[in-house]
């Protein structure tokens, strides 16, 4: 009996090894160890000793009628098949003392192939009962014989893998040479072949990240860069930072996380991408060549120069050395005194007869008109050409006009921009004094610089 022991520990042994490799389900196979005891007494089918006695008569009557081996005598491999049901195989030995109240001395063992069915079939519960159906063959003393089995036990759960079983099973013989008989079962049981595709010690079935080394407080998922934010909720998996930023770091707490700041040592702002303005003009301190002092992006955030301190750039001023007004592009308004020069001027520009040509004489009032002019240079003006009602009046319109160009085009020659002059003839329709008189006629013969801006 001890050498069919032993033979049937290594037998379970070798099963467990490679179920405990081989297996691709969680906790798919669960094997038990542990000690059996045979009541042939309340299972009596009608024969001497038992005449008369009903099924359960002194069915907790341990001391008299139960056959317990106390060694290691039971050995159980069972598969989960889904749906809660389990196929089980049992291989169970002992020594047969008392039939009854009958002492006997019969070698015993048995073989059975049962279905399970788990009452409750979730994981986390400790408590696992279950119902079992199934047959067997049962070799008692000489004899031996198949049977019917049908019982009822249960599970506890320690842990995943660990717990103890307890079970009942009425075993009905097809031979009367064997009798019915209860078979009361304890043990220990063990779950196995649960797969862990990664090795980290944690079941697919609970490993959050099955294909990926983890820790058990992140269910099986790594945390590279240790900040305590599992990878796969971490915005940053291989830089330490904190929940409140997805688990990037934020070096400068500037609330801007370090990937995406580009000044991630000095805080700033979020619209210049973690950058420092720190003057406000717009223009990050990395780039502004004036960090501390505002000025605009066209001038890499430095103020323009204002040499004339007339509150206009130098780059919009006309006259930079001059302080002027701003609207008059940095330039001084021309004053009445000037102004006046101008139109004393325009009355000496002499013209050869019916020409638009200049005389000798004409030539220095016209360079005096170009330095006045150039003081202002922000200052626009009209020249206006009148003549006299001597000739046609188309006549005297063409004259007037080419004799206001040829100013303007001398003035133009000599420095004057283009654009600050208009030139515009009027003929004889503007007179300032009779055309009756020789006199009136020279005063009507004129040019005007007219001051528009």
């Amino acid at each position: 009996m001890k050498t069919l022991q032993k033979l049937a520990l290594t037998l379970v042994l070798v099963l467990t090894w490679g179920i405990s490799r081989g297996q691709n389900d969680s906790y798919p196979w669960q094997i038990n160890i542990g000690t059996n005891a045979v009541d042939f007494y309340p299972a009596s089918n009608g024969q001497y000793p038992y005449l008369g006695q009903k099924l359960f008569d002194n069915f907790f009557n341990v001391g008299d009628h139960y056959n317990i081996a106390y060694a290691l005598s039971q050995f159980r491999v069972a598969r989960y098949l889904g749906g809660n049901f389990s196929l089980m195989g049992v291989l169970s030995v002992n020594d047969i003392t008392h039939l009854g109240n009958k002492d006997v001395s019969q070698a015993f063992w048995s073989v059975d192939l049962d279905m399970k069915y788990a009452l409750i079939h979730k994981s986390g519960y400790k408590f696992d009962p279950y119902l079992l159906l199934g047959g067997g063959y049962t070799w008692y003393g000489y004899n031996d014989a198949g049977t019917l089995n049908a019982g009822l036990g249960f599970n506890c759960w320690m842990s995943d893998n660990f717990g103890f079983y307890v079970e009942s099973t009425y075993k009905r013989s097809f031979d009367p040479n064997v009798h019915n008989y209860f078979q009361h079962s304890a043990g220990i049981a063990l779950r196995l072949g649960a797969k862990d595709s990664d090795g980290d010690g944690i079941v697919d079935k609970k490993d959050e990240c099955p294909q990926t080394p983890g820790l058990e407080k992140f269910n099986g998922c790594p945390d590279t860069d240790g900040d305590g934010i599992p990878d796969k909720d971490d915005n940053c998996p291989k830089l330490a930072g904190d929940a409140a930023h997805g688990g990037c770091p934020d070096s400068d707490g500037d609330g801007v996380i370090d990937p995406n700041d580009k000044c991630p040592q000095t805080a700033g702002l979020a619209r210049f991408n973690g950058c420092p303005d720190t003057d406000g003009d717009g223009v990050i301190d990395k780039d502004d060549q004036c960090p501390k002092v505002a000025g605009p992006v066209a001038n890499q955030g430095c103020p323009w120069p204002d040499r004339d301190k007339d509150g206009v750039a130098d780059k919009d001023d006309l006259c930079p050395d001059t302080p002027g007004l701003k609207t008059n592009k940095g330039c001084p308004q021309i004053t009445k005194e000037e102004q006046a020069k101008l139109n004393e001027y325009a009355k000496t520009i002499y013209f050869k007869t019916a020409s638009a040509e200049f005389t000798a004489k004409t030539i220095p009032v016209l360079d005096a008109i170009v330095v006045i002019m150039k003081k202002y240079p922000a200052s626009k003006f009209r020249i206006e050409g009148h003549t006299d009602s001597v000739g046609s009046d188309d006549y005297n319109m063409k004259l007037s006009q080419r004799r206001a160009d040829a100013v303007k085009q001398y003035l133009i020659d000599h420095g004057i921009d283009a654009g600050r002059l208009e030139a515009q003839g009027f003929g004889e329709t503007r007179p300032v004094a009779s055309n009756k008189t020789r006199s009136g006629r020279a005063k009507n013969r004129r040019v005007e610089i007219i001051l528009i801006q």
